[in-house]
């Protein structure tokens, strides 16, 4: 098992996390641990761990300085980083203890040939690691047609199998994508993986004034994403994701390459043409709120 942590400044936080991953069930891991130019204590934080845990249980890169999406992304291209599995990992969360285990049950029971991502639930904590709440439960079964319109799950959940890596990696390293997460999504859905979202938490996803994602809970949240759809931020980041999936869009299957026609359609073509082929295509996100602002950005042309 091949852990993947993005470090970046992080101090606050990082030693509980750390100590976290040592808990774990599953034994078998090794942290591949990528930082972005940190001036704060968080390379002591990593040393001092590396000297407590052993030498071979942590593996020290330098991140490209990019942002936090392409510090993960540079993790899979790198050939130091060998694991039959992967683990993206945030610097700040909190892992319960069968959170690789869990994770693992399922994954093992996928072909190992075929790109496989397991996902989840988080459970929301505060700055001191006491329990505010959940993330959205989604209901509705992943698949591209989602994909296209969001990202399912945080990638602090997430677990590859080698399939899906060696996928992600025919994607040039340097190529923008709106978050990692999200680009996994993409991948494996489109080239015709597996995909579980698990509605069972387990990690602690730590709420404070630095987080770079937010939880997507509760009516804030909600107002956000409305505002970033009303000022354009969907369609850039659709451009984004498109970008990705066209340097890919070979190893799509042949019914997602008509999906994506559409979706095409769906962003560019005049305002009926747009609802129509939005209809057809069957694309969705996950709640009726959403879909109804989907819709509305779609006549918009914020899409």
């Amino acid at each position: 098992m091949a852990i993947l942590l993005a470090t970046f400044n992080g101090e606050r936080h990082l030693s509980r996390q750390l100590d976290s991953i040592l808990m774990q069930d599953h034994r078998d891991w090794v942290i591949f641990a990528s930082d972005d130019g940190s001036s704060d204590r968080t390379l002591s934080i990593l040393d001092e761990f590396r000297a407590k845990a052993g030498p071979d249980r942590l593996v020290l890169l330098e991140g490209p300085r990019a942002g936090y999406a392409a510090n993960f992304v540079s993790l899979l291209h790198q050939s130091s980083v060998t694991g039959d599995f992967y683990a993206f990992c945030d610097q700040d969360d909190w892992w319960e203890p069968n959170k690789l285990s869990r994770a693992l049950e399922w994954i093992r029971q996928q072909p190992a040939d075929r790109p496989a991502l397991y996902c989840g639930r988080t459970r929301l904590i505060d700055v001191e690691g006491r329990s505010v709440g959940y993330s959205p439960l989604f209901a509705r079964k992943p698949g591209f047609r989602n994909a296209l319109a969001q990202s399912l799950a945080g990638g602090n959940t997430m677990l590859l199998n080698a399939a899906t890596r060696e996928l992600m990696m025919q994607a040039p390293e340097g190529l923008p994508v709106t978050s990692h997460d999200w680009w996994a999504y993409l991948v494996v859905t489109g080239c015709g993986g597996s995909v579980h979202y698990d509605a069972v938490p387990t990690v602690g996803y730590r709420q404070h004034e630095a987080n770079l994602i937010g939880s997507n809970a509760g009516i804030a949240s909600r107002l956000d994403r409305l505002k970033k759809m009303l000022c354009g931020s969907y369609k850039v980041w659709n451009d984004i994701n498109l970008t990705g999936l066209q340097v890919l869009e070979t190893k799509l299957t042949q019914d997602n390459r008509r999906i994506l026609a559409l979706f095409n359609d769906v962003r560019n073509a005049w305002i009926l043409k747009r609802l129509w082929s939005l209809a057809r295509s069957g694309i969705y996100r996950q709640t009726m709120a959403g879909n109804l602002g989907m819709v509305l950005a779609v006549m918009l042309r914020r899409f």
